[in-house]
């Protein structure tokens, strides 16, 4: 049974930074695409970063170049860096994974249906 937990969500001003980290426990496949995603009330679930297990990444335009995904195979786990945060980034901020590598076909990141393991969120607030 796969689980994910978030942390590192929390109230900060505008341009300031955070460092959101997700673990994990469960994970059995050898290579998992993960991810991040966030939802702002009434808005849609959207795609943040993601990263294959060999490192390479993709973003969303709205946080291309303040945005970093990383991640510590070892440890299953996953890490964003926001920086420079904008009152716009202010949104639940949701881990997820799924075997295998990310799948670009359709979107960068990947679309939501993609992802059958996802974490309960972390709240970002940015004033």
């Amino acid at each position: 049974h796969v689980q994910l937990v978030e942390s590192g969500g929390e109230s900060v001003q505008a341009g300031g930074s955070l460092r959101l980290s997700c673990g994990s426990s469960g994970i059995r496949y050898r290579t998992y695409c993960m991810a991040w995603y966030r939802q702002a009330p009434g808005e849609e679930r959207e795609g943040v970063a993601s990263i294959d297990d060999d490192g390479s990444t993709s973003y969303s335009d709205s946080v291309n170049g303040r945005f970093t995904i990383s991640s510590d195979n070892a440890k299953r786990s996953v890490y964003l860096q926001m920086n420079d945060l904008r009152p716009e980034d202010t949104a639940m901020y949701y881990c997820a994974a799924d075997p295998g590598v990310c799948d670009y076909s359709l979107a960068r990141p990947p679309p939501k249906y993609a992802f059958g393991y996802w974490g309960q969120g972390t709240q970002v607030t940015v004033s």
